[in-house]
């Protein structure tokens, strides 16, 4: 049986999310991400922002000359990741494998669930049911013979949308005479080096697949064989494991150039990363520090160490490489963990068999939050789940910087 895969991505999910339990925002230009008087960038926003041209990824300052009338609001990923679960919970209930994307977004491998193409059919259309019905929020639906082709089929109706390809040479049909960037590994840069060589449409690369391959190597094989419906790859269901670190950063709304009060941001950046850490059941063999200057030149450094994800351990190693780099202001700081195992794969260490280590670790931990909490008067042990959400840690900082 060849496989039928669904795609599902939701629209505009941050902001759809915003609007639903608001809905005074309905019909409004809303832009998620940072505040226009703050640094950072839009993370999403309606269709009605996108009428002005703001999209993801824009400079918050470059949506804001767009659409200064918009409402710009931070996001709240407590709130999306609640919602992704009960969204996903829905959308697995017809597969026998899924592939998380992201939070509003995978692949379902509908095959051996549907058996036939009408039965998938009903599938995709009962997802967008139940997704409305029961969350009350839309999504755009593809489905096809092959992960690629559903992708395609999901961004062909979008917002709210559904679309079927149900073979290889309708896929072509309907991509011949398009640009080149319909391929979804065709980005900017790669669709560029193809215009330069007059290759723009996918008829061009059906006409020249030599020099596709010349010019882009084994990233050019794969666009030509995306270019003549060709892809097996089979929907592989997400594993935490599988990521290849896990880490956190925060930007300041001005250049900081103390270097003690960085140290005081690490450690919260570093909890921040022993709970993700935690939730998902991982350690890390290696950890990072991530800098970015006032000048805009970021520099990353990192060092193997024993597997953890202690907080107080991320920190001391994260404190340790902060001491390394030159000093000079600093826009962006983060920290993280790299080489990540499960809790069965991962290289015990000496301290995993002394009680009191752990223990220690833990005390020195309790010890860093009430030095912290006497220096900027603020009560970290008693909010600490709440400090972590992504604007209350931001909002956390930000006072921690005028108050230092």
């Amino acid at each position: 049986m060849n496989q039928i895969i669904i795609h599902v991505d939701m629209d505009a999910f941050y902001a759809s999310v915003e609007i639903r339990d608001n809905p005074a925002l309905k019909g409004k230009p809303l832009i998620i991400g940072s505040l226009p008087q703050e640094r950072g960038v839009v993370a999403t926003c309606s269709y009605e922002a996108r009428k002005f041209g703001v999209h993801s990824a824009m400079n918050i300052k470059d949506a804001y000359r767009l659409c200064p009338g918009g409402i710009y609001m931070h996001p709240n990923f407590e709130k999306y990741r609640s919602v992704s679960a009960q969204l996903h919970d829905i959308w697995n209930t017809y597969a026998s494998a899924s592939e998380t994307i992201a939070l509003d977004e995978a692949y379902l491998d509908v095959t051996e669930t549907a058996r036939t193409w009408d039965t998938a059919c009903e599938f995709a259309q009962a997802i967008k049911r139940r997704t409305r019905e029961e969350l009350h929020l839309t999504c755009s639906v593809g489905i096809a013979y092959s992960k690629t082709a559903a992708k395609t089929a999901s961004e062909e109706k979008k917002p709210d949308g559904y679309f079927e390809i149900p073979t290889k040479e309708a896929f072509v049909r309907l991509i011949i005479d398009r640009p080149v960037q319909v391929l979804y590994t065709v980005g900017k840069k790669t669709a560029e080096k193809l215009t330069r060589a007059g290759i723009r449409t996918v008829r061009n690369i059906h006409e020249r697949p030599e020099e596709v391959i010349r010019l882009l190597g084994k990233q050019g094989q794969w666009i030509v064989q995306q270019a003549l419906g060709e892809d097996n790859r089979r929907v592989t269901a997400y594993r935490p494991e599988d990521a290849k670190s896990i880490s956190r950063e925060l930007t300041f709304q001005k250049d900081v150039d103390d270097f003690d009060f960085l140290r005081d941001v690490l450690f919260l950046l570093a909890l921040s990363v022993e709970r993700r850490a935690a939730r998902v059941g991982l350690y890390g063999e290696g950890v990072s520090l991530k800098i970015t200057y006032a000048d805009m030149k970021s520099i990353t450094r990192s060092r193997l160490t024993r597997s953890t994800r202690s907080a107080a351990v991320i920190y001391q190693e994260a404190v340790s490489l902060l001491e390394q780099i030159r000093h000079q202001p600093v826009r962006l700081i983060g920290t993280g963990i790299y080489h990540l195992t499960g809790e069965s794969g991962r290289q015990l260490t000496f301290d995993d068999f002394l009680p009191d280590a752990r223990q220690a670790e833990q005390q020195q931990t309790a010890a860093e939050l009430r030095r912290l909490g006497s220096r900027y008067g603020l009560n970290f042990a008693d909010n600490l789940d709440k400090i972590f959400h992504g604007e209350t840690l931001y909002k956390t900082v930000e006072y921690m910087r005028k108050h230092r």
